[in-house]
């Protein structure tokens, strides 16, 4: 079986880590697959929303240890350079939505990897690791840059420094992850929270991620410019004009994604 699954289904891909035995943890093999199956759903017009989860009873354990003390590993700095960075580079600049479906645990570059999505819904029966700090590591695949801004420094600092495993009750009370569902309706409310934006207005989305992803680094004069671009260009689009027609008509509307 192949270490990253990947299928489309009404407007969604959905990509599935693969490696269960190993808790999902990354090897080379696993995260080239995924940046292509990233590229793919990028391009493929019919994709209006990604899905990310994992197979058996963890999202990801991040990186394969193993691997890392292979002398004839790649080492750590292709593992960065070339697997970890381009896959958070990838999620926060594909102009779609990402959601992380967290399953299970994830740990260390798996925690990272979700927070970088755009929605993170977890199972009751998930839990959240920086195991990094057990190690002798710090954090990587952008988690001191997402983390601290999703629940302040101190609980950043905290939960990094002591490699402390919170449930996913506890991370959502954080505000790290926005939403948890019991076990037996996750797959259902996760797919059903794709569905709805699938059918969502695309570009608009699209704009919203790209805004938020400035936001970090403008000031509010450089925000309020970027937003008035933004604006411009989703007011020209399709379903901008099916959005407001819909609304005159008081009906549904059908957003195409264009």
């Amino acid at each position: 079986m192949s270490s990253v699954l990947f299928h489309i289904e009404n407007n969604i891909a959905f990509i599935t880590f693969n490696r269960p035995d190993k808790l999902n943890s990354f090897n080379r093999e696993m995260a080239l697959l995924f940046q292509n199956y990233l590229d793919e759903a990028a391009t493929v017009k019919d994709v209006r929303c990604v899905y990310l989860t994992g197979s058996g009873k963890g999202f990801s354990s991040g990186q394969d240890l193993s691997e890392v003390i292979d002398p004839l590993g790649p080492g750590m700095d292709k593992i960065l350079s070339e697997h970890f960075n381009p896959i958070i580079k990838k999620i926060r600049h594909i102009p779609k939505p990402v959601i992380a479906a967290v399953n299970g645990v994830a740990a260390g570059a798996g925690v990272n990897i979700a927070l970088a999505c755009d929605i993170v819904l977890a199972t009751n029966g998930a839990s959240f690791i920086q195991a990094f700090s057990k190690i002798g590591l710090i954090p990587d695949s952008g988690g001191t840059y997402t983390l601290p801004r999703l629940i302040g420094l101190q609980r950043a600092s905290a939960l990094m420094m002591l490699g402390e495993k919170i449930s996913a009750q506890e991370a959502f009370q954080m505000g790290m992850i926005y939403k948890v569902f019991d076990n037996e309706n996750f797959i259902g409310e996760s797919t059903s929270v794709a569905n709805t934006l699938a059918n969502m207005p695309t570009k608009a989305l699209a704009y919203i991620k790209h805004a938020l992803n400035q936001s970090y680094l403008n000031t509010m004069e450089q925000q309020l410019e970027l937003e008035d671009n933004y604006q411009q260009k989703a007011a020209v689009t399709y379903d901008f004009k099916e959005g407001v027609l819909a609304f005159l008509e008081k009906r549904t509307p059908q957003f195409k994604g264009e």
